[in-house]
C-alpha cells in the first residue's frame, strides 16, 4: 500500500493582504492535490469571503487540527482550522490591524504545534505583515525568526529557492541563502562574520543535498562589495571576512567558489554553474532571484526540526481583495513543501 500524501499546514497569513485569495486560487490547481493534502489555518469566514470574491465552487469546512488527517480535500472542499476572533471581520482590506496580525500570529503557532507534534507534514505560509504583528504586540522581523524561536534554534537561515522547471540550466533548481537577513543595511556589517558565512554555506550544502537529493552541490558565495573589493579599493571584508570563511568551508570537503561579484555570480548560477548561492545580505540575494522567477519563487526555511516553506512576496494590501492577485507562488509553494516532507518520509531529507 502506498503511503498517503503529505499533510500541509497552509497558514492564511495577513487576513486583509492576499493571503486568503491566492490560498482559494491555488486551491483550483490540480497540482496541489496531486502531490498532498492541505489544510488551511486561519478564519472560515474569512476564507468564504474569498471563495465568493474569486468565484470558485469550493466550499469551506471547518475542522479541528486533530482530525485534519482524516478530512479528503479537493478543489470543492476546503478544510480550514480556525484561527482570529470573528472581529478581524471588520479590518478592511489593505489595512494594519493588530486584530489580523493576532489572527496571523495564532495560525503560525498552531502550524508549527501541528508539525512538531502531528499531524501535519510540513508547513507553508502565506504572507503576513510585520507591522500587524508589532500592533498585536509579536515583536519579530518576519517569519523567519519567529519560527526559529519557535523551534528554539539559533543556526538557522532564509533560502529563496526556484524549482528546475524555472532554471533548466541547473541541475535541481537554484537557491539562495542569506548570511544576513532583516536588518538594515547599516547593521549588516557588524553581523557578518566568518562563522556565520560558514554556518550558512554548510547550511545551503546540507539542504540542497539531503533535501533536493543533489549528490555534491556546488556553492558561489558571494562578495560583499563591488568588483569583489577590487583587490582592497572598496573594502576590505572581501579578504578579511569571506575569503577565510570560504577556504575555512572548503578545507571541510564542501565545495564552494568565492567570493565572487555578486552581479556576475548570480548569472553563471542561472547557467547552472552553482547549485546555490550564499549572499551577504537580503536583496543582494532576492532581487536576482526575483528577477529570474517572481511568481515562482520559494522561500524555504533552513535549519527547522520541521519543513517550512513560503510564497516569497508580501500581503501587496494595495491588491489585496481585488480578485487579482497571482497564485502561482503559492502553488510552487506547496509543491516544494510537499517534495521535501516526500523526501523526509523515505529518510533522505533531515
Amino acid at each position: 500500500m502506498t503511503s498517503p500524501k503529505p499533510l500541509l499546514a497552509v497558514t492564511m497569513g495577513d487576513a486583509a493582504g492576499i493571503g486568503p485569495e491566492v490560498i482559494v486560487k491555488a486551491w483550483q490547481d490540480r497540482q496541489v492535490h496531486a502531490c498532498c493534502r492541505p489544510v488551511v489555518l486561519g478564519h472560515p469566514e474569512v476564507l468564504r469571503q474569498a471563495v465568493r470574491l474569486v468565484g470558485a465552487e469550493s466550499r469551506v469546512t471547518e475542522v479541528n487540527s486533530r482530525d485534519a488527517a482524516g478530512f479528503t480535500p479537493t478543489p470543492e472542499a476546503i478544510p480550514c482550522v480556525r484561527c482570529g476572533a470573528d472581529d478581524l471581520l471588520s479590518v478592511p482590506p489593505g489595512s494594519i490591524d493588530a486584530r489580523t496580525g493576532q489572527a496571523a500570529y495564532q495560525a503560525v503557532m498552531g502550524a508549527v504545534q501541528g508539525t512538531l507534534q502531528g499531524p501535519f507534514d510540513a508547513l507553508v505560509t502565506c504572507p503576513l505583515s510585520k507591522a500587524a504583528l508589532h500592533a498585536a504586540g509579536h515583536h519579530y522581523p518576519g517569519h523567519t525568526e519567529l519560527l526559529a524561536e519557535c523551534c528554539r534554534v539559533e543556526d538557522f537561515a532564509m533560502m529563496l529557492y526556484l524549482p528546475a522547471a524555472e532554471v533548466p540550466a541547473c541541475r535541481h533548481g537554484l537557491g539562495v541563502v542569506h548570511v544576513t537577513l532583516h536588518v538594515a543595511m547599516r547593521d549588516i556589517f557588524s553581523q557578518l562574520t566568518a562563522a556565520a558565512i560558514q554556518a550558512k554555506c554548510h547550511l545551503a550544502q546540507r539542504t540542497m543535498q539531503a533535501g533536493f537529493g543533489l549528490e555534491a552541490p556546488r556553492i558561489g558565495v558571494c562578495a560583499l562589495n563591488p568588483h569583489a573589493g577590487e583587490e582592497g579599493l572598496f573594502g576590505d571584508e572581501e579578504g578579511r571576512i569571506i575569503a577565510p570563511a570560504v577556504r575555512a568551508v572548503r578545507r571541510q570537503g564542501i565545495l564552494v567558489t568565492g567570493p565572487e561579484p555578486a552581479d556576475t555570480l548570480l548569472v553563471r548560477a542561472r547557467a547552472g554553474e552553482f547549485d546555490a548561492v550564499v549572499a551577504m545580505y537580503h536583496d543582494q540575494g532576492h532581487i536576482a532571484l526575483k528577477l529570474l522567477g517572481m511568481h515562482r519563487a520559494v522561500n524555504v526555511t533552513l535549519g527547522l526540526p520541521i519543513i517550512r516553506t513560503s510564497v516569497a512576496h508580501g500581503t501587496a494590501f494595495d491588491r489585496a481583495w481585488q480578485g487579482t492577485a497571482e497564485a502561482s507562488g503559492l502553488v510552487a509553494a506547496i509543491r516544494v513543501a510537499a517534495e521535501l516532507a516526500g523526501r523526509r518520509r523515505t529518510g533522505s531529507c533531515p
